[in-house]
C-alpha cells in the first residue's frame, strides 16, 4: 500500500484536505474548521519560520495523512534543539498500512537534519491504538502529559 504514498512538505493546495483529516481524527472536532484554510496556512508558515514543517502523506492527488513537526531550542540539554510532533493523523480507512510510519520517519529525518537531540509527542490517554503505534515506531512512554485550557472549547 505504501508504495504509492509520498511524504512531503504540505502545499497551499493541500491545506483543506489536511485540515479535514485533523477534524475527522480529532477528539474535539468542533475546534476544527477546515474551510478556514488561511488560518491553517498561517500556522504552516509560522511553523516553517521556526525551522519546523507540516508534512502530508499523499497518494496521487489525495492527502491521506498529516503531521506537524515543531522545532524549538530547549532550556535543557544545554539549550539543545528539540522536536515536537503534533497533529499526527492518518485517514481512518488507511491506518495500519504504513502511512503513519512513513510520516514519523520523515519527521524524524527532518528533526535530525535540524540538529534535534530528541523528538517527542503527546497522545491523549484514550488513544490506546495510537500508543501501541508509537511504541512500535520506537517511542518510549516516559512522561505523563498535562494540559490546561486557556480559551473556550475542548482540550485538543
Amino acid at each position: 500500500m505504501t508504495s504509492d504514498v509520498v511524504v512531503r512538505a504540505i502545499d497551499r493546495g493541500d491545506v483543506r484536505a489536511a485540515a479535514q483529516l485533523v477534524h475527522d481524527g480529532s477528539l474535539s472536532p468542533d475546534a476544527e474548521h477546515p474551510e478556514r484554510t488561511d488560518a491553517y496556512w498561517s500556522a504552516v508558515l509560522e511553523t516553517r519560520r521556526r525551522s519546523g514543517e507540516v508534512l502530508v502523506a499523499s497518494r496521487g492527488d489525495e492527502v491521506v495523512g498529516v503531521c506537524q513537526l515543531i522545532v524549538f531550542p530547549h532550556f535543557q540539554h544545554t539549550g539543545g534543539w528539540c522536536a515536537e510532533l503534533e497533529s499526527v493523523h492518518v485517514r481512518s480507512d488507511l491506518r495500519g498500512r504504513g502511512v503513519g510510519t512513513m510520516l514519523l520517519a520523515k519527521a524524524e529525518e527532518l528533526a535530525r537534519e535540524r540538529g534535534c537531540y530528541r523528538v517527542q509527542l503527546t497522545s491523549r490517554n484514550v488513544r490506546h491504538d495510537a500508543h501501541r503505534f508509537y511504541v512500535q515506531n520506537g517511542f518510549e512512554l516516559t512522561s505523563q502529559g498535562f494540559k490546561k485550557l486557556l480559551v473556550g472549547g475542548d482540550l485538543a
